[in-house]
């Protein structure tokens, strides 16, 4: 079915039409000035440039033609020319009653469906997630759960960092611990043993000791290079212990990540891309695009029209190791070959922009990518403490992931008791709804953010059950089920969506069929911050109508279920949207 917005749109273009203009004047808003009308048409204005007329005029003669249309309640002219627009009532009834009966609430798929691949996570191996980690997650999984719902194809990829000098680290350092294992002697033939000699708790202990060692000692940093180097050039021992850290440190970042209902469909990382680089970078000479700069292997992707100096794109150092712009471009070749996809979403900090300027010139400019493929890099701000500065714990250092979401349920607990909430439930349900409820407070105070834009993480604010806040949502819909369960119990029957008879039931109306232009502009622009000031508006909306309408209390049966309809509606609608955010809405509170 079509959004409200563009049924308002081809009437209005029609209008134009009718009135000797260019129907592409008729694009219809929501109006910022509801005072004067609930959507606005301001194409008068552009239109008198073409045609040498008085905006005014041109208004006036296309607003005389709408005014003829029955769905109009009120057109009206404003300023130089714009044309304000109030919906009659029964249309505006008949309009939700439709959205009602559509499984996705008027909000079509796409027509020309991508495949986008978005790259996100950028978890490391043999290291814990800290808060650095948790904006990518939670901005990549809001992408791509929009782009699903909106029918493109949509392959979340964590692009993890398992290559580098870390693992070096971490195997030079097990084994000036643990020299006896199979895995440091060279001669050892036998299979290696199938249980992993560490933990992920090892792991968190032995990276941090390894990189403190290399910063103070020549010979520690120059093993880890060694070891580097033979992991990379394929020491069967070596192998066989990085599969083993690899294996126990993915089961433990998917522990993490599920805790904020975030997953990824590939794991792969940069080892992944190992076996093509000698033929990528020997294609790259042959092709002229690699030359010598100062002893390292480059590709030059500055332009002429460069504002500021755009380094070359770096393939080999003097040493000839790989760097992170040689894997980056081995990846975009490993993915045009196994998923062709349209668009690649790169979920990474903002301060690697120039880096990523710089991969993507090269892949255009060698023909890695091709022409009809959009590579994007979404840059993300920092998550800040109430000191302006990067979240850290009270004692200074990085928070561990893990720490930060036990300090947002442990908050989620004392919320729900001081509201004397779940007062009654069993240890295992109060336990759930308090992730339900950190996990909330977590991802709308991280999305509701334009992702470029750094923000101050306060715990105490976005934990509140009042005002622009995760729970805040939560309790919205639970209350809403809380309403229908009560209806059920008392046989109330649910009607159809009604005719609206107060300004809170079309104001409700209005803001539900808003969803389908927000849900394709929050994905076109990248941006899940509009749905989650859609959302927020559309639960305080939603508040406003039961303050003012005693559902349950209603003694006129007809009009008692066709507020529960609105209701339900209204539920269904912030499930979908908080379901897109990544956040999960319990059945009771």
């Amino acid at each position: 079915m079509k959004s409200l917005r563009k049924k308002l749109t081809e009437i209005a273009s029609s209008a134009f039409e009718q009135a000797g203009y260019s129907a592409s004047y008729g694009n219809v808003d929501v109006s910022n000035r509801p005072d004067l009308g609930q959507f606005q048409c301001n194409g008068a204005l552009p239109a008198a440039k073409e045609y040498k007329k008085n905006p005014r005029e041109i208004a006036q003669s296309v607003a005389d033609i709408l005014s003829e249309n029955e769905i109009f309640s009120s057109v009206s002219l404003a300023g130089p020319g714009f044309i304000n627009l109030v919906l009659d009532d029964a249309y505006l009834g008949k309009h939700l009653l439709n959205v009602s009966q559509d499984e996705r609430f008027g909000c079509h798929k796409v027509k020309n469906p991508m495949t986008v691949m978005v790259d996100f996570g950028g978890a490391n191996i043999a290291k814990p997630l800290h808060v650095g980690h948790l904006r990518s997650a939670i901005i990549g999984e809001c992408l791509k759960r929009l782009g699903r719902f909106l029918g493109h194809k949509v392959t979340g990829d964590v692009h993890l960092g398992d290559w580098g000098l870390q693992m070096g680290m971490v195997i030079s350092e097990l084994q000036r611990r643990s020299p006896e294992l199979p895995y440091f002697d060279q001669d050892y033939q036998g299979e290696y043993p199938k249980e992993s000699p560490v933990t992920p708790s090892d792991l968190e202990e032995i990276y941090p000791a390894a990189s403190a060692l290399a910063k103070t000692d020549e010979d520690a940093k120059e093993a880890a290079r060694q070891a580097t180097f033979e992991l990379q050039e394929g020491r069967r021992g070596y192998r066989a212990l990085w599969q083993h850290i690899f294996d126990v440190s993915v089961d433990d970042l998917k522990t993490d990540y599920s805790r904020l209902n975030i997953e990824f469909d590939l794991w792969l990382g940069e080892s992944h891309t190992q076996d093509r680089i000698p033929a990528l970078i020997q294609k790259l000479k042959d092709d002229g695009w690699a030359e010598e700069s100062r002893g390292a292997l480059v590709i030059q992707v500055a332009r002429e029209d460069d504002k500021k100096d755009i380094p070359p794109l770096m393939l080999l150092k003097s040493d000839g190791a790989v760097v992170y712009g040689t894997t980056d471009l081995a990846t975009i070749e490993q993915r045009v070959e196994e998923y062709n996809p349209d668009l690649v979403l790169y979920v990474v900090d903002k301060r690697q922009s120039d880096h990523f300027v710089q991969v993507f010139r090269g892949a255009y400019k060698t023909g890695t990518a091709p022409e009809k493929l959009q590579l994007e890099h979404i840059g993300f701000g920092t998550m800040n403490g109430k000191d302006g500065k990067p979240f850290k714990t009270r004692e200074g250092g990085v928070m561990k992931l893990k720490d930060l979401i036990s300090m947002v349920e442990g908050k989620a607990l004392e919320r729900m008791q001081e509201a004397e909430i779940a007062q009654d439930y069993s240890e295992s349900e109060k336990e759930d709804v308090a992730r339900m409820i950190g996990v909330a407070t977590l991802k709308y105070a991280d999305l509701m953010n334009k992702p470029a834009m750094d923000y101050v993480f306060d715990l105490e604010r976005f934990s509140s059950f009042d005002g622009r806040t995760g729970p805040y949502l939560l309790y919205t819909s639970v209350r809403i089920k809380s309403i229908l369960r009560k209806a059920a119990e008392r046989g109330f029957e649910i009607g159809n969506i009604p005719t609206p008879a107060s300004d809170e039931e079309r104001q409700l109306m209005l803001k539900i069929a808003e969803l389908p232009e927000v849900m394709h502009l929050a994905f076109e622009n990248r941006m899940p911050n509009y749905l989650c000031e859609y959302v927020y508006n559309l639960a305080a909306q939603y508040n406003r109508f039961y303050h003012e309408h005693h559902i349950l209390r209603e003694e006129n049966a007809q009009t008692r279920s066709a507020w529960l309809a609105l209701s339900s509606l209204t539920l269904n609608v912030l499930e979908t949207v908080v379901n897109v955010l990544g956040i999960d809405v319990p059945e009771r509170m």
